[in-house]
């Protein structure tokens, strides 16, 4: 029984003959996401800004109902507060972030806080985060992506060449950047931890994507020497293309549920994941290949030869 198929497996599309297109969508991107980075700058969480971290027990006969209890506190216009539940039922974590007001201002949104739990909790903790330690982990932060993406291309040399290592890692980085782009443009996503751990799973996403479409390549240079660069670059996206797309459509679909059905706090974390993602499986197929081609590679080169006795 025949089943319709979503990607054909002989197509025959020509990336990189529209390469043209694809580069020019990509810098007008990176120029949105540079420039509002620099000119918007990020909405920083409390991880980074600093504020109050409060632990809470709240009495054994209530049931906290964390829905509840994060539509009061909103109402009194401190910021958007984060609640988490940990160690029993009854325990609750509250993020207050800092205003970048005076101490006695900051104080006053503890103390609004605290009237609004009541009087029958017990506060098991109440710490400050001040700004030194945002600016330290701001730092980690920024290390830890850039560790990665060295980590990222040392291996792709090893494993390919240096041609495939570059391109990979400007692909990477494009994915990057456009990802921050949408924390700076949008102001309703705050830049938090969760936020390091969209931007190195979009940077995994897509390296993985990516990887796939360069072995293919590899493959093909030994295979098909006859031909030219732009139809063997042509030939391997095309037949990496359904697995790239089903494999994208399948995590999209299940971040698409998450993020309409899991409520606010999962829609903060899953969306900039769906869209580092997106934007993941367009510089696989549309980037890093035809990228190879301001590199000089040559079907018969002897460096191709050398990265296929890699295997």
């Amino acid at each position: 029984m025949e089943f319709y198929k979503l990607i054909p497996h002989d197509t025959k599309i020509n990336f990189v003959g529209k390469r043209s297109l694809t580069y020019a969508f990509s810098i007008v991107a990176l120029l949105i996401s540079i420039f509002a980075f620099f000119f918007h700058g990020l909405n920083f969480g409390i991880d980074f800004r600093g504020g109050f971290v409060v632990e809470v027990r709240m009495p054994q006969s209530q049931t906290v109902d964390l829905g509840a209890l994060r539509d009061k506190l909103t109402k009194l216009d401190i910021g958007e507060v984060y609640l988490q539940e940990f160690g029993s039922k009854n325990d609750v974590l509250i993020r207050i972030p800092s205003s970048g007001e005076a101490n006695d201002e900051q104080s006053k949104s503890l103390e609004k806080v605290k009237a609004c739990l009541g009087d029958n909790v017990e506060y098991r903790k109440i710490e400050k985060i001040g700004p030194k330690v945002g600016s330290e982990l701001v730092h980690d932060a920024i290390m830890a992506v850039i560790i990665s993406l060295c980590a990222i291309l040392l291996y792709i040399w090893i494993r390919f060449e240096w041609q495939f290592a570059m391109c990979g890692v400007i692909a990477l980085a494009h994915d990057c950047i456009i990802l921050m782009g949408l924390y700076s443009v949008c102001h309703y996503f705050e830049f938090n931890v969760n936020s390091i751990v969209a931007l190195l799973m979009t940077a995994c996403y897509s390296i993985h994507d990516t990887v796939v479409v360069y072995d293919r390549i590899r493959e093909n240079m030994a295979a098909y020497r006859s031909l030219s660069v732009a139809e063997l670059l042509n030939k391997s996206i095309n037949e990496t293309l359904s697995r790239t797309v089903l494999t994208s459509l399948t995590t999209v679909l299940s971040l698409f549920a998450l993020c309409f059905f899991g409520g606010k706090v999962i829609f903060d974390f899953c969306f900039p994941i769906l869209f580092g993602l997106m934007f993941g499986t367009f510089s696989s197929i549309c980037l890093s290949a035809p990228l190879l081609l301001f590199t000089g590679i040559r079907v018969d080169g002897k460096d191709i030869e050398i990265g296929l006795d890699r295997i």
